[in-house]
């Protein structure tokens, strides 16, 4: 009989809880949080505007060229905003502005429409913004056993190789390496 009764009050303070928790919060105007406006109370809700942000985006490329894009967003759905940028990474975040980076597997445009390998006057392999005798490097590599190369290598390098691709930006690399000065 005793464990009857335990039972039975059990179940009468299970309702009883349920019955204060239900009256506590479905009180006129309130909800479980507390904090969201009744039903039919158009007064309290929030207006909804677009938002506006500025976008910067920026490729770096294999031969370390860095490129910035910048774009005004405006927007309903932040959601939308971050899955239109989810192939980014967020590097930097302002106010109103974010910034994006993204590794391009492929040479700059600059690259493909002027850049030319070549040799500096000390033998180091460099990219040139145009023919090497401008002297206008974009990046330098390593340097160059200039002893060891054949005369045709050493003429190539002086005139400047054309760069247009990705594969001949990397052959380029490959075919110099072994000709690399090493530092005693």
């Amino acid at each position: 009989m005793r464990y009857h009764w335990m039972a039975c009050y059990r179940y009468i303070f299970a309702g009883f809880a349920v019955l204060l928790f239900m009256f506590i919060f479905s009180a006129q105007g309130m909800t479980i949080i507390g904090l969201a406006s009744p039903i039919g109370n158009d007064q309290n809700k929030e207006k909804i505007e677009p938002f506006n942000t500025t976008v910067i985006l920026e490729r770096v490329y294999l031969d370390g060229e860095v490129s910035q894009e910048m774009v005004h967003e405006t927007g309903w759905s932040i959601e939308n905003f971050w899955a239109k940028y989810d192939q980014w990474q967020l590097v930097d975040i302002d106010e109103s502005t974010f910034v994006f980076r993204k590794q391009v597997n492929d040479i700059s445009p600059l690259l493909k429409a002027n850049g030319f390998f070549g040799i500096t006057e000390d033998g180091v392999l460099s990219i040139f913004n145009g023919r090497p005798d401008q002297l206008r490097i974009i990046q330098s590599f390593f340097q160059i056993d200039i002893k060891k190369l054949e005369s045709t290598k050493q003429e190539e390098l002086i005139q400047g190789i054309p760069i247009k691709t990705k594969d001949r930006f990397v052959e380029v690399l490959e075919t110099f390496k072994p000709y690399t000065l090493k530092k005693e």
